[in-house]
């Protein structure tokens, strides 16, 4: 199963807690991706406290901050040529590189896999 989001990508939280305000959109990194889980980690979002024992000298205990994953349904992959969240189409280049396009404004959003010779005959003659 092929994800549009991958790691190091920016991402708009487009739903849950986290989500922007009215009018202010808030843009985070993707740090991990979980595909079986269909979830992905984004810097700063779905923060919560583990609460940790202390176990003997040096090692206090106390409340520890850490990200967790949220549902890829929740994030929208980030355009800069829309300034906003946007959904994402796959084509094909002429030289058979895969590639990620913007479907609101056709910009690329960067290659996804090696150039395939196969791929770029089939690019040009449809």
């Amino acid at each position: 199963m092929a994800l549009k989001i991958r790691k190091g990508d920016l991402v708009e939280v487009i739903t849950g807690d986290d989500r922007s305000a009215a009018g202010e959109r808030v843009i985070r990194r993707v740090l991990a991706v979980y595909p079986k889980k269909r979830k992905v980690l984004v810097e700063g979002v779905n923060r919560v406290y583990k609460h940790v024992r202390s176990s003997g000298p040096g090692r206090p205990g106390g409340r520890l901050s850490k990200e967790m994953p949220i549902d890829i349904s929740n994030v929208m992959l980030y355009c800069e040529a829309c300034n906003r969240g946007v959904r994402v189409g796959f084509r094909y280049t002429e030289t058979g590189a895969k590639q990620r396009y913007c479907k609101r404004c056709g910009a690329t959003l960067g290659q996804v896999g090696p150039e395939k010779p196969r791929r770029a005959a089939q690019a040009t003659s449809s």
